[in-house]
């Protein structure tokens, strides 16, 4: 009876109907595909498992799997789309021809282009009579989440998957009970869809189950929220009790890893609300024009820019 073009301007035209036909297309397609798993290691010997493709960004799947399979070694690829296959593609031909089959772990997808510091500075000059500008450093950006605000990130290469993960991010404080309605109603997104965290690798563990894992540093999984701790981030918090996660390492993104630490000092919670540097329906930012643009057309008023120790604020 509704028309689904409605249903994210008014939770109340979402009926049972659609909820239990969302929930049982979930369950059924993750255990279908379990089922494939299972039947792949068996057939095969193999304890190795790769998960790409489309659904392999189905992070309610991969913790299933993780969760189902405890002594597989489940592998999700972070680039689950023709980007990553030609990867896959280039690293067969390196080892095939150079007979070198040593294993290089993919510890990044910072991929993006580089752009200097004199580039990003000639950049901003044209919007100066549009901004304020201020010195910024992660303590600064803490204390400006701490309060509320929202604070979109903008350093280094940008990400190859469509994962925002502190190079191309928009930040905002977990901990605030209407944080999910307030950054989907700036960012023009449906009200229902939830919003991923970033905690520091050392303390993953104090705050979701991990299902073993060390760290989960592309946000491939939607893991579970330790029960004491689901009402101290209810912004990321989903209805059940899950939360899409990037572990951060001062290894993988140091600049990163010091903002989230500094909230952690003023908060006492190791985790910030972490979403793509976009508004609905456009791409993720690239360029400091695409940055500058994205803010300039919606409320939020701050961009940090690290390697300049900037932050500007829209007038």
């Amino acid at each position: 009876k509704n028309d689904p073009k409605e249903w994210h301007k008014d939770p109340s035209l979402l009926t049972d109907i659609e909820k239990n036909l969302a929930h049982k297309i979930q369950k059924e397609t993750q255990e279908l595909v379990g089922d494939l798993v299972e039947q792949a290691a068996k057939a095969s010997g193999m304890e190795n498992v790769v998960i790409a493709g489309g659904y392999g960004l189905n992070c309610v799947n991969n913790y299933y799997l993780k969760k189902r399979f405890p002594n597989l070694n489940i592998y999700v690829e972070p680039i689950s789309h023709d980007g990553g296959t030609v990867i896959g593609a280039a690293k067969l031909v390196y080892h095939d021809k150079k007979n070198d089959f040593t294993k290089r772990p993919q510890t990044s997808i910072y991929y993006g282009p580089e752009y200097s510091t004199e580039f990003i500075k000639s950049s901003l000059l044209q919007y100066q009579d549009k901004f304020n500008t201020f010195e910024g450093s992660p303590k600064v950006v803490a204390e400006l989440l701490s309060e509320n605000n929202i604070v979109a990130v903008y350093q280094g290469r940008s990400e190859a998957g469509p994962r925002a993960l502190g190079n191309r991010s928009i930040l905002y404080n977990p901990t605030d009970p209407n944080g999910k309605d307030f950054v989907n109603q700036v960012k023009g997104r449906e009200w229902f869809r939830p919003f991923a965290g970033s905690v520091l690798e050392e303390y993953a563990n104090d705050w979701f189950d991990m299902a073993g894992m060390d760290s989960s540093p592309f946000m491939m999984y939607a893991v579970d929220v330790l029960p004491e701790k689901k009402d101290k981030i209810k912004a990321i918090t989903h209805v059940d009790d899950t939360c899409r996660i990037q572990t951060v390492s001062k290894k993988q993104n140091e600049e990163y890893y010091n903002i989230i630490s500094e909230f952690n000092k003023i908060t006492n919670v190791p985790i910030v609300f972490n979403t793509s540097f976009n508004l609905a329906g456009d791409p993720l930012v690239e360029t400091v024009d695409d940055a500058v643009d994205a803010v300039l057309r919606s409320k939020m008023k701050y961009i940090y820019f690290p390697e300049l120790k900037l932050i500007i604020e829209k007038k």
